[in-house]
This record gives C-alpha cells, structure tokens and sequence, in this order.
C-alpha cells in the first residue's frame, strides 16, 4: 500500500510504488482509458485530481481535464438576499464547454428492474454485493461499471483509496436527503434542511451507477434532429423505464381483464395486481393504510375530486379557500369554481422575490372563516419547495384542512403524510416515471368516509335499487366504473424502480446536478434565473435577452435538447416577476453534467449572436 504525500496543489497525492508508473501518468492512461470506452467519457468511478487548487470542471468532453490547463480563477458573486455566501462561479466555465451535443453508443437494456415485492436484491441495487455498498445502501463509486484491464482496475483503486476527495466522495454518497426540513414523525423519518451551496462548481458524483440507470431508460437513446435526445422536460413528464414497460406489456400478454366483479382467473390476477399497486402507493407514501388511497386519472382529477366532494359539503358562503402565488392553474380553477358556486372568497399567500411563500403573510390570512389551504410543496415554475408542514401546522391551529399538491414533489423528494399530517395529498403518475393517465389522491380515512361520491356507476356500488343506493366504503366508493387498471399496475412498477435505487439517493445526486446547473446558466450573458429560493428541485426557469422564449425553445430542439417554453399553467407566479413566459429546463437523476454543458453551450452561442439577428 503506497502512502500518501503532499503535492504542489496542497492535495494529497500518492508516491508511486517501485516499478509502477506515478498518479499523473496513472489519471492521463485512465482518461484515455475511459475515453475509449463505448460511449466515451470518463467513468463516474475515478475523477484524478487537477492540477491544481480549484477541483476539475466536470461535463466537459471526454478526457478533455486531463488536457486542458488548470482553471482561471473563482470569480466572486454578489451574495443573494439573506445574508448567505453565493456560490462562486468559475470565470473560464463557458472555455470548457462542449461544442456539439455529447454523443453515446446505446448500452443494451439493463437486467435490473424489480416486478416482484420479494426480489433477491431487495437491499442491493443493480445487484451490487453488500461489500461494494456504503452504509444505507448506496452504491461506492468504486462500484461503477469499470469493463476493461483487472490490473488497471486494481491500479485505479489503490490510488483513489488515499485521495482526499475519495473520501469526499464518500461523505457525499452516505449524506442524509436534501430539500425537506426536519419532519420527524411516528415512523422515525428525518428529512435534512439544504447544505449550505458549495464555493465552486463541484463535480457531482451520483450514488448509483448513472450509465445503468440511463439504460433503463430506452427512450434516451433516442436522436433528435441528428442529436443524441437531452431531456430536461421532465417537469412536464418523466420517462418510463424498462421496467415499467415490461410490466405493462406483461399485464396486457397475461392478466387483463375487468378487476373485482367475476370469478374467473384472469379477474384474480388484475385484481391482485391493481389492489397490490394501491399497497405501494400507500408505502411509498407513508399513508396509514391503502384504503386512503384512490386512484384517478392525475393530479388535476384528484383536485377536482376533493372540491366537487368534501368542497360542496364543507364550504359555504362567507367562508375562504386560501392558495399560494405559486400554484398551477390545478390548483386554482377548481377553488374558483367552488367559491363561486358556494359564496366563498379565494385568497391568496404572497411570495417573495426568490419565490418562497411568505410564512409571516400566511399567518395573516389565516382566521376563522378559512375552511381549506392548498398549497403545493413544489412550485412546477420556480421548483421552490414550500415549507407544507408549518403550513399544515399553522392551518389546523386556525381549524382548517390542508390539501397539498405533490405532483412535483414525488419524485424528488420522501413523502410522509402521516408525518407532515396532510388531510389530502395527490400527485400524477406519469411525473414519477410512470404511465400518463394515472394519478392518486391520499385522505384521511375519516374524510374519506364523509365524503359523498363524486361520480356514479359499477364498482362503487353496493347494492342498487330504484329507490336508494348503498355506496361501497372507501376507496371504492370513489372509483366509479372501469378504472385504468393496467397503469395503476405500471405506477406499481414505476414505484419499485425509484425505491431500489433509493429517493435519498436520487435527490442528493439531484441536488448537485440543479447546483452546477445553476453555476453554469450563471455564466451565460444576458440570462436572468427566475426563482432563486434557497430550498427548491430541479427546476431551472430563466428567460434570455434578446429572445422569445419561444424561440430559445426551437434553438434547443435543434441541438436535441427538450426544454418546456411558456407560462406552464402557472401564469400567477410568473406575473409576480413581470412575464409572461419561461424557458424551463427541469432535472431527472437519469441527466448528467454533460447534457448540462451541451445546454449551456447552445445558450452561449445564442447570447453571442443576438447582435446579428
């Protein structure tokens, strides 16, 4: 074993052993090494350290740090509002981007996908051994799929085992979740406030095997206009991994048919199927039972489903629904309409202007009259998270019920409604990497028993004459007819995928990437970031000068780049800020810094030429 010396950059390096070559020479073999690899690029598994005392810019072309001379000097940022440092920006940052979007060679499709709930790698993600794994679960960066020379494997490993940021990388991986304050609750969670944001643009290291998780993914190796696929839409809606498309085409080849009313095999399977979906939506969620759960066609069903029930019967006239500034028109219109047929007033919670609700004005509002809050925990404009369990906290003191939208939050951050105490709770399928289509709304059971119906039909029904219906109880009670079994099954399936590679996991690797994401739109001229709360995901609003936003979105589509322009049903929050559109890029764990660079390097060329226009 080789023993750790001091190198000129003041970081710890490794005197080579007797017969063997030095690190430098080892870290420029190894990027040629990875660079020849089918895909091309350096492997996650070994970052050697740069020349110098900055870390390396990560994302730029295959092999390119190892080339490229040490980076200029951290430029300094005016700090944001609150007092906080600002996270530095690296003034040659725009030097090392690529010039053409990054180009891969498609893996095959990945074995590791869970049907079952009794998998043999139940507490070992992509099959890894437990020695390869970091307490809790997390995949070592060690671990990464290395194809190629045991020797230089073992060469690669013996180094990096007495680097400095080995360990980093280390302490990064076993880090507790970002986003969510701390809500602790009967079942022990913790969630851990935001870390304080790095000095520089860090390289990011994913706690899981990124090459693998893309392949899962089979729509990403998709070309668009000649160009590799780069999706940042996924605010809009995530892709669907192998898995859950092997499901449903597997509900379809052997278990269709009607659920719950025959006697026949094929009614056993999917009912068994959609009623064990139902199971892990409740688990994934944290509800107290999956009789809470009611499945519904998305979020926007799930709004209307609580106005158009427990609305009618518990709002009236003179009472007030309070929403924020930052909500989709989901979570708008329904409460117009209700306020309008009942009588009640609409009001709305003000933000400041990073976007963060205003806790201060919230209590305000609050009174006596104030029967609902809803309120999203995650803004789909800004990716502000808002603080729902003061929110949640501060409503029930004033007597009223609180429905929180998660339809942004779900595949970011770890949901506990038992903890966070939401009387309703709803999200859409086909953002958490499950079939459109499909959405869920969690209550309280005791709401859910007092609530009438919302439509008639089969299923929901217990007994039926002309003269009265007996209603069967929850949740049928709600799912009036056929209901859309087949991707209830794939939501199932969408849940266990996220679950083996762990949400603590994909929303620290998300983290770092929206941080260098955000380091990196900084260094583009003319640019203006809209929404900058401390505490947000993956969303990264910005509109450009000198273009419609529009036209930002055609540019990026040419590079391959999916990117959503527009109001994106929120116009309230974006009138806040004086627009009246957005260039939104919005994260997933299957993205990377290289998409990253490629995003940035079109943005450039764009802000360069807007002169000759």
């Amino acid at each position: 074993m080789t023993t750790p010396t001091p190198t000129s950059n003041g970081v710890a390096g490794l005197a080579a052993p007797p017969g063997l070559p030095d690190v430098a020479t080892l870290s420029r073999l190894a990027g040629e090494f990875f660079a020849a690899l089918p895909g091309g690029g350096a492997s996650p598994a070994f970052a050697p350290a740069a020349p110098s005392a900055a870390p390396p810019v990560v994302g730029a072309s295959p092999g390119a740090a190892l080339d490229q001379p040490p980076p200029e000097p951290v430029a300094a940022v005016a700090p944001p509002r609150g007092g906080s440092a600002a996270p530095a920006v690296p003034a040659a940052y725009a030097a090392a981007l690529p010039t053409v979007p990054l180009s891969g060679v498609p893996g095959p499709a990945s074995p590791y996908y869970f049907a079952g709930e009794s998998s043999a790698h139940r507490n070992a993600p992509f099959g890894l051994s437990e020695a390869a794994l970091l307490p809790g679960g997390s995949a070592a960066p060690e671990s990464f799929s290395l194809p190629g020379d045991a020797a230089l494997k073992a060469l690669l490993a013996e180094a990096g085992a007495g680097s400095s940021r080995g360990e980093a990388v280390r302490q990064e991986a076993t880090a507790p979740g970002f986003y969510f304050l701390d809500v602790g609750g009967p079942q022990g969670q913790r969630y851990a406030a935001p870390p304080e944001a790095p000095a520089q643009i860090q390289p990011v290291r994913p706690p899981f095997d990124i090459n693998a998780v893309r392949r899962d993914f089979p729509i990403l190796a998709e070309r668009v206009n000649g160009r590799p696929l780069i999706w940042f839409d996924n605010a809009a809606t995530t892709h669907k991994p192998q898995a859950v498309i092997d499901r449903l085409a597997w509900f379809y080849a052997h278990e269709n048919s009607n659920i719950h009313r025959a006697a026949h095999e094929l009614a056993a399977r999917a009912t068994d199927a959609y009623e064990a979906a139902r199971h892990k939506v409740a688990r994934f969620i944290g509800a107290g039972s999956p009789e809470e759960i009611v499945f519904v066609r998305g979020a926007t069903e799930a709004i209307n489903l609580v106005a158009k029930t427990w609305g009618i019967q518990n709002v009236g006239a003179g009472d007030e629904i309070l929403v924020s500034l930052l909500e989709h028109h989901a979570n708008i219109v329904p409460w117009q309409q209700l306020a309008a047929e009942k009588g009640a007033t609409l009001r709305v919670i003000p933000v400041d202007d990073d976007g963060q609700i205003l806790l201060d004005e919230f209590r305000k509002l609050l009174n006596g009259r104030t029967r609902l809050v809803a309120i999203t925990q995650v803004s789909n404009a800004l990716g502000t998270v808002t603080p729902v369990r003061q929110i949640v906290e501060l409503a029930h003191q004033a007597g009223a019920k609180v429905l929180v939208d998660g339809a942004q939050s779900v595949s970011h951050l770890r949901t506990d409604v038992v903890a966070l105490d939401a009387d309703f709770f709803v999200f859409s399928g086909h953002k958490v990497f499950a079939p459109t289509g499909i959405g869920v709304v969690y209550a309280k059971k005791a709401l859910l028993e007092s609530m009438p119906p919302w439509q008639g039909g089969g299923n929901m029904i217990a007994d039926v004459t002309f003269e009265r219906t007996l209603y069967q109880p929850p949740p049928n009670k709600f799912e009036a007819g056929t209901g859309n079994i087949a991707d209830a099954v794939g939501l199932g399936a969408a849940l266990d995928y996220v679950e083996r590679i762990g949400l603590e996991a994909i929303a620290q690797y998300e983290h770092l990437l929206l941080d260098y994401a955000t380091q990196g739109l900084k260094t583009v001229p003319g640019l203006r970031q809209v929404g900058t709360a401390r505490d947000k995901t993956s969303v990264l609003s910005f509109v450009l000068e000198g273009y419609r936003t529009e036209e930002v979105g055609t540019a990026l589509n040419r590079e391959g780049i999916a990117v959503r322009s527009g109001h994106h049903c929120a116009q309230p929050i974006l009138r806040r800020f004086g627009l009246e559109a957005t260039v939104r890029p919005s994260l997933a764990f299957y993205n990377t810094c290289e998409e990253v660079d490629t995003l940035v390097a079109v943005l450039h060329r764009l802000a360069r030429g807007k002169g000759n226009r």
